[in-house]
This record gives structure tokens, sequence and C-alpha cells, in this order.
């Protein structure tokens, strides 16, 4: 697929996604989601490196995507060069100084610009509701809040959610894990499962909890630890109490 097919957004910011991977229009540079990346001392994931890596490795995608070598690309050449002339953020004065005319031309010429922008939005518009009929987007399932970064692993949508459900349960009723999985986004659902044998308002001693997650999963204890590393468990910290977070509610 050429990047002039791809959606406006992705277009614009240079990059595109996978069901596994973030892709470099540019040089297609690949960084799968179910990574973390060192860089400087410091990890970070996928959705972030793909941003660093279209800056720093190519600041001038902004000059590319004006001068792209395409029938779809109408700009004239003085048109080109003022885009990139406002992309640097040069003053109406400095580029009429520049090409020898008025600043008042220089405004009118970004005023078009922007009356062109107009237009191609309804367009899109008017297309997109004829051909496409873009359907509802999938509802993210309920999780809860974190109190570390926040990334796009933690957006789970309903279909991704029964997707995982059914690759790592070998049953839901009764609930059994069949293994423990890798991405955060999996164990996140996983956990989400293991939460509908916890009812509101109900508490736990250890004892209690263990005859609830021992059947679900052999390693018990690091499914219990889970629960409550992400929030979806609270307890006393003496771990005679646990309790569904109140502030949970799917």
């Amino acid at each position: 697929m050429s990047s002039l097919e791809r959606s406006l957004t992705e277009i614009e910011q240079g990059w595109h996604q996978t069901d596994t991977d973030y892709v470099c229009h540019y040089c297609d540079t690949v960084f799968a989601k179910d990574e973390v990346f060192p860089v400087e001392g410091k990890f970070y994931p996928a959705a972030e490196m793909i941003r660093q890596h279209v800056a720093q490795a190519h600041p001038d995608a902004i000059n590319d995507l004006i001068q792209t070598d395409s029938k779809y690309n109408t700009l004239t050449t003085k048109q080109r060069s003022l885009l990139m002339a406002f992309a640097r953020g040069e003053k109406d004065a400095t580029i009429a100084g520049e090409t020898g005319v008025a600043a008042a031309t220089v405004r009118h010429q970004k005023f078009t610009f922007r009356e062109k922008a107009k237009q191609a939005k309804l367009y899109l518009a008017i297309y997109e509701r004829v051909f496409n009929q873009t359907p509802v987007p999938d509802a993210l399932v309920d999780l809860p809040e974190q109190t570390g970064p926040v990334d796009d692993r933690f957006a789970i949508t309903t279909t991704e959610f029964q997707t995982i459900v059914q690759k790592y349960f070998i049953s839901t009723d009764p609930l059994r894990l069949k293994r423990w999985p890798k991405s955060q986004k999996a164990i996140l659902a996983v956990l989400k499962q293991v939460m509908s044998l916890i009812p509101v308002d109900r508490h736990y001693t250890e004892r209690d909890l263990t005859a609830v997650l021992k059947p679900v999963y052999a390693d018990y204890p690091m499914l219990r630890r889970y629960l409550i590393d992400y929030d979806f468990l609270q307890r006393k910290a003496d771990g005679s109490d646990y309790w569904r977070n109140p502030d949970y509610k799917e």
C-alpha cells in the first residue's frame, strides 16, 4: 500500500500501525508493539519510539511531504516554497522580502491555503460517508486507573479483549487459564476476565482469595500479585483482607 492510500492522519504523522507493529513511511523502520526500547537509560513503548524516530531520523519530513512526487500533488513550485517557509515559522514580512512580493500578497496566499483546506475537509467528509460508510469504532473495555504512565497498551477494544480471552483461556466456565501472556495488553485482558470471579463489596481473607484463584491458574500467587499491582484488587498491608477496587466498575 502506498503512503497516499493511507488515512489522512497516517500520511500527516509519517507512520502507521499494523496489528503487531508501528511502521515508518520514510524508511520502513519497524517497532514491535509488544516490546519496549532502551534510550539513554530509559525505556519507551513502541508508540513513543515511532514518534521519536520520525522526529529525529526525518527532521525534514514536512518538506518531503510538501515535495511529494505524485500526480496528486498539484501544488505549484511557488506554493511549495511558500508552504516550506510557513513550516519553518518565517514571518510574512520575511517571506515577502525573500520572494520580492508584498506582505499582503503572502497573507492572501495563506488565506487561500486555509480555504482550500476547508474545501478538502468537506470533500473528505462527503467521500467517507458516501463510499466507506465508516463503522462505529470498537468501544474500549474498562480498566482500573493507573498511577504510572499509561500508553496504548492500556487501550483494549472489546474485540481485542474477546480475542485475547479465547487465546489464553482453556475455558471460561469454569475459568481456566492456559498460559500466562507476555504482552502487557494481554495481561490486562486476562486480569479483567479473572475479575469476573470477584464480586463487588465482598472481602476475602488470603485463604478465601486463594480458593478463587488457584483453580484458574497454577501460579495463583503471581496472579494475585498482578491483580494488586494493576489495582484490580486492594488489600491491607498485612495481607489479612482483600477486596475489589471500589473505583473500578465494569
